[in-house]
C-alpha cells in the first residue's frame, strides 16, 4: 500500500527519517544487515517510481483539462 505524499511528509517531519527506514540512532545503536537495508531501499525505489507515475497521470489530466478549457474560449 502506498501512503499518500501527506503522510510521508507528516511521518518525515516528526520521525527525522523515512518510514521503514531506521533513523541513524538506531542504526548505530543495533547495526543493520546489508541484504535487509538493500531490501527497503529497494522498496523505496518503487515507492518513488510509483509517486512519479501517478505525478505524470495528475499532470496529462491537468493538461487536458487546459486544453479542453482553451479550447471552448476560443
Amino acid at each position: 500500500n502506498l501512503r499518500s505524499l501527506k503522510e510521508v511528509k507528516s511521518y518525515i517531519k516528526e520521525n527525522n527519517h523515512l518510514p521503514d527506514i531506521p533513523s541513524e540512532a538506531e542504526v548505530k545503536e543495533d547495526g543493520v544487515g546489508l541484504g535487509e537495508l538493500t531490501t527497503k531501499l529497494l522498496q523505496k525505489i518503487e515507492e518513488l517510481t510509483l509517486y512519479v507515475i501517478q505525478q505524470e497521470e495528475k499532470i496529462e489530466e491537468l493538461n487536458n483539462k487546459l486544453s479542453d478549457l482553451e479550447n471552448s474560449n476560443r
